[in-house]
C-alpha cells in the first residue's frame, strides 16, 4: 500500500510488516498508513490476517514472528511499535494506543464489576486516586449513553446487556484518549439495532477526542457507513485500498469485486397459495414459559413464570419460506424449538399432519419430517464421527433395515445434492469434520439433515458463522434445494439481507410476541410498527 497522496506525516505508518509462525508467514509484507483523526477499515474474510495484524501492532500475539516497522507518533515522539521493549510497550498500550476486541463478554473479567475494570485503567495510567478514578469510570460510561451509569458501573459484565457490555469496553477504551483506536469487529456480536447504536457512538467519539480509527472487519455495510478509507486484505495481502467511494464503486482487483457482489440475491420459487395444499407446519396461540424464582422472600415459596413465547400464529406451506427476525431475546429460538418439539408448549401445533406428544414412537414420524440446521458448523459436527457417521446418522434411527451397502449409497446421493463428491474429495466417507472449510461443513449439516426425507427444515442462523462469499454459496444451495424438493423453511436470522434473499413471509419478533406478520416485501418495504420500522432501518 504506497503512501497516501496530500497525507502529512501519518500517525502510523506500518512498512513492510511481516508476520510468521514457525517459519511459515501468514501476513507478507503490508503497508498501511493512518492520518491522524481518519477512519481506516481492514476488511477481509476470515484467516486474511487482518485481526492478527491488528494485534501484532501491540504484540499481543503469543510466538509470532514480527518483522518490518510500525512508525507510530506517540505522545513521547516517533516510536517502531515493532521494535519497542514490552516495559516502554506496556506504556502505549492503552494509553496512546487501545483496541475494542470483538466479543466482550470474554474480553471483560467477570469477577469485577464494569466500573472497576474501567477504574483501573485510570488509576494505572492516569495516576488516579481510588475514588476519583469510580468517579470518572462512572463519567466515562454516562459518555457511551449507558442508562443509570452509576448504577451500571456496580454490575458485573453478565448482568449487563451485549450493547452495554460494548459500550463499557469503549469508555475501557477510550478512557486515557488515545490517539489510536484499534476497533477488531466491534459490533459483530451484537443485534442489529444495537450495532446501528455502537456505530454512531464510536463516530460521534472519534469526531470529539479527535483521535484516529482502525477498524478491523468483513461487514462491507459497516464499511460504506463508517469509514473514510478502506484496505482490503486476501491471504495476509493488502490487494487494494481506498477511498471507500471509489473502492465500492469502481473495484480493481477480483476479490474486492467478489467481496462486494457476494450480497446474497433473491432467486426463490413462488411461493404456494393454494389453499387446498395443506401446511407443513400450522401453529395456532403457541405460547412457551419458564419456571423462575421470585424475587425477594416470596421467591421461598413460590415460582415466576418468565414468557419466552406468547400467542405466536403462522403457517408454513411446501415451498415456502418462513423468516424469523428479532433481537436476542425475542423468543424466535424458542419458537424454532416448540417447532422441533424440544421444550413444552402450549397452544396447536400441527406439523406434516400429526402434533408432538409424549408418545416416543409417534414422535419418531414427525422427526424425520423435520430437520435442524444449526448456526455454527464448528461445533455442530461431532469431531470423533467420519463423514459417512454424520450424513448417515438419521439412517440408522429411521430407517434401521436398510442395509450397509444402501445406507452408504444413500449418503453418497446425499452428499452429492449439496455439492460434494468423491471426485472432489478423495476419501469423503472416511474423512473428519476438521478436514472441511466452514462453507464445506456448513453443507455436511445440510446434507445430513436432508438424508431422511423432511418436510421442514428448521435453518438457525444458517449463513451467520460463515464468510459473506461462502455465505451466498450456502444460500444459493438452499434456493436450489427448495426448488427442486419443495422443502419448507423456517429460517431464523437476524440479516435482512437473508431474508430478502431467502424469504416469502416474515415474522418479527419483539419480547416473546408477533408485532408483525406479512409478506417480505410488504414488511420490509411498507413496515407498520415501530420496531419493524427500527429493524429496517438499522439494517438500510
Amino acid at each position: 500500500m504506497a503512501r497516501v497522496q496530500g497525507m502529512a506525516r501519518p500517525l502510523l505508518d506500518v512498512q513492510n510488516l511481516r508476520i510468521g509462525f514457525n517459519g511459515h508467514d501468514v501476513v507478507h509484507g503490508i503497508n498501511l498508513q493512518v492520518a491522524a483523526g481518519e477512519k481506516l477499515a481492514l476488511v477481509g474474510e476470515s484467516g486474511s490476517g487482518k485481526t492478527i495484524t491488528a494485534l501484532s501492532l501491540l504484540r499481543l500475539v503469543q510466538n509470532a514472528d514480527v518483522r518490518g516497522q510500525a512508525l507510530f507518533q506517540a505522545a513521547e515522539g516517533l516510536v517502531d511499535l515493532c521494535g519497542l521493549d514490552e516495559h516502554t510497550l506496556r506504556g502505549i498500550r492503552g494509553q496512546d494506543v487501545a483496541m475494542i476486541f470483538q466479543e466482550p463478554m470474554t474480553a471483560l473479567n467477570p469477577l469485577f464489576t464494569v466500573g472497576d475494570q474501567i477504574a483501573e485503567v485510570l488509576e494505572l495510567k492516569q495516576g488516579l486516586s481510588r475514588s476519583d478514578a469510580a468517579q470518572e469510570a462512572i463519567k466515562l460510561l454516562a459518555d457511551t449513553g449507558i442508562p443509570e451509569p452509576a448504577r451500571r458501573a456496580r454490575a458485573y459484565p453478565h448482568q449487563l446487556s451485549g450493547g452495554q457490555r460494548q459500550r463499557a469496553m469503549i469508555a475501557m477504551a477510550l478512557a486515557c484518549k488515545p490517539r489510536l483506536l484499534l476497533a477488531d469487529e466491534p459490533t459483530t456480536a451484537l443485534d442489529v439495532t444495537v450495532r446501528g447504536q455502537i456505530l454512531q457512538l464510536l463516530s460521534d467519539l472519534q469526531k470529539k477526542n479527535g483521535m484516529a480509527v482502525l477498524l478491523i472487519t468483513h461487514d462491507l455495510n459497516l464499511v460504506r457507513k463508517f469509514a473514510d478509507r478502506v484496505a482490503v486484505m486476501e491471504a495476509g495481502h493488502i490487494v487494494e485500498h481506498g477511498p471507500v467511494a471509489r473502492v465500492f464503486a469502481q473495484p480493481q482487483h477480483a476479490y474486492t469485486k467478489k467481496l462486494i457482489h457476494s450480497r446474497p440475491t433473491r432467486d426463490v420459487a413462488p411461493a404456494v397459495h393454494d389453499r387446498q395444499v395443506a401446511p407443513v407446519l400450522q401453529a395456532s396461540n403457541i405460547r412457551v414459559g419458564y419456571a423462575v424464582p421470585r424475587p425477594g422472600i416470596e421467591g421461598w415459596f413460590k415460582k415466576g413464570e418468565f414468557v419466552a413465547v406468547q400467542d405466536a400464529t403462522f403457517s408454513i406451506r411446501p415451498g415456502q419460506t418462513m423468516g424469523v427476525v428479532g433481537e436476542s431475546g425475542s423468543g424466535k429460538s424458542t419458537l424454532a424449538l416448540a417447532a422441533l418439539g424440544l421444550v413444552p408448549y402450549s397452544g396447536g401445533l400441527q406439523l406434516a399432519g400429526g402434533t408432538w406428544s409424549r408418545d416416543a414412537a409417534a414422535n419418531k414420524r414427525l422427526r424425520s419430517a423435520v430437520q435442524v440446521v444449526f448456526q455454527d458448523p464448528f461445533s455442530s459436527l461431532s469431531p470423533r464421527m467420519t463423514v459417512e457417521e454424520i450424513v448417515g446418522e438419521g439412517l440408522w434411527v429411521h430407517a434401521p433395515h436398510h442395509t450397509a451397502g444402501s445406507r452408504r449409497e444413500q449418503v453418497l446421493d446425499a452428499l452429492a445434492d449439496v455439492g460434494m463428491t468423491e471426485a472432489q474429495f478423495p476419501g469423503l466417507l472416511q474423512r473428519y469434520p476438521h478436514e472441511f472449510s466452514g462453507g464445506q461443513r456448513q453443507r455436511l449439516a445440510i446434507a445430513r439433515a436432508l438424508i431422511v426425507g423432511p418436510k421442514l427444515l428448521v435453518l438457525d442462523e444458517p449463513t451467520s458463522a460463515l464468510d459473506v462469499t461462502i455465505q451466498k454459496q450456502v444460500l444459493q444451495l438452499l434456493q436450489k434445494l427448495q426448488r427442486e424438493r419443495g422443502l419448507a423453511y423456517l429460517l431464523i436470522t437476524h440479516d435482512m439481507d437473508v431474508i430478502r434473499a431467502m424469504a416469502h413471509q416474515v415474522i418479527v419478533m419483539k419480547e416473546g410476541e408477533i408485532v408483525e406478520y406479512g409478506p417480505v416485501q410488504q414488511v420490509l418495504e411498507t413496515p407498520s410498527h415501530p420496531y419493524t420500522q427500527i429493524l429496517v432501518a438499522a439494517t438500510s
